[in-house]
């Protein structure tokens, strides 16, 4: 019996090339995480679906991410700027959020690696760049604070 392909998913072409660039940048270091699915799952439908919509391309998405889909072949069919500049703010999230063990950095050298082919590939200047990487590391621990202060919520909780 012949392995089916997934339907596509309700989203545009140029959505789909979003999604198939930061899913590369995921699949650099060989492994998918969770923590990596989990991220491009929840921005991807939060951009692209609203409401009650979102869980249902959540699970339409899930499929793709399991392609790796090469960089040069899904680079030139962004349209704008502000493409370019959306897939590295996701790529760089992307791979900054996960290890794979506790003693490795977040990056690692894989991931590195393809992280300067993506910028290199995406052509923005270097004040752009840093400006991208910037936003991503303040929205990223951003969420590791609320995640602390949780934990010393409930760390205070049941000590009393």
């Amino acid at each position: 019996m012949a392995v089916q392909p997934p339907p596509p998913p309700s989203i545009t072409p140029r959505q789909m090339n979003l999604l198939r660039i930061v899913a590369y940048m995921a699949w650099s270091d060989g492994q998918l995480a969770q923590e990596e699915v989990d991220l491009m799952l929840k921005r991807f439908s939060s951009l692209f679906a609203t409401g009650d919509s979102q869980q249902q391309l959540q699970e339409e998405l899930r499929d793709y991410l399991m392609q790796n889909i090469p960089l040069e072949e899904s680079i030139p069919k962004l349209e704008s700027e502000q493409e370019r500049e959306l897939v590295l703010k996701l790529g760089y999230e992307v791979i900054a959020c996960s290890a794979r063990t506790p003693d490795e950095p977040n990056i690692n050298e894989e991931e590195e690696v393809a992280y300067q082919k993506l910028k290199q590939l995406l052509n923005l200047s270097q004040d752009v760049v840093e400006r991208i990487e910037t936003e991503a590391n303040t929205e990223i621990n951003q969420q590791e604070g609320i995640v602390d202060m949780m934990t010393r919520g409930l760390q205070q909780f049941m000590q009393n």
